[in-house]
């Protein structure tokens, strides 16, 4: 028995994905966060603009996700602020346009997931872990194609890099939950040639 669990790796997990590049659905996915103010309040956003792309190999060692998120594309539910925060005293979108994550490996089974990979913001890259929980697969009664879907979670210390604005008023963990929908490669079923 220990024999068996010994040679068992969860890298080696075949994974419930068929191989290919998923597309995502934009339509189904999002980039939520959250950040205390002043200690005492969390304030909630989002970013709107997203692109994603995964692929699946035959195991875990060959699945690679990357995605780039616009900052400009913030949405906090309150225009001033988000104003205010794509500004030079903020994130400076001007010099920081984007948010980008590729994965350099993924790990676990079943429903639990971690993806570790790279983080960029800036001219500045930092190790990122996230938690995923795998929602499943389905056949999509609208588009006839098979969708599976996920949520990840994690948190970004901002003064990693060097968004250490607003201190005292913000905190500097940014806690990310990530809502993502991909769509199986090739032909929707049923329509086969």
């Amino acid at each position: 028995m220990t024999q068996d669990n010994a040679s068992h790796t969860p890298t080696a997990t075949t994974l419930p994905l068929s191989s290919g590049d998923w597309e995502l659905d934009p339509l189904h996915s999002a980039v939520n966060f959250t950040i205390r103010h002043l200690g005492i309040a969390k304030v909630r956003g989002r970013f709107t603009k997203i692109e994603a792309e995964l692929y699946v190999g035959e195991t875990a060692d060959d699945v690679r996700v990357s995605a780039e998120i616009a900052l400009t594309s913030i949405d906090t539910g309150n225009p001033d602020r988000d104003a205010h925060t794509r500004s030079a005293d903020l994130l400076d979108v001007e010099k920081r346009p984007t948010m980008a994550f590729r994965s350099t490996r993924v790990s676990g089974e079943g429903e639990d997931w971690t993806m570790e990979g790279d983080l960029t913001i800036g001219d500045v890259t930092r190790p990122l872990t996230l938690a995923v929980d795998f929602g499943g697969v389905v056949d999509s009664p609208v588009d006839q194609r098979r969708h599976a879907g996920f949520e990840a979670t994690g948190e970004i210390r901002r003064s990693d890099f060097g968004l250490d604005f607003g201190a005292g008023f913000l905190g500097d963990v940014v806690k990310v939950q990530l809502d993502m929908q991909f769509v199986e490669p090739g032909e929707p079923q049923g329509q086969g040639g």
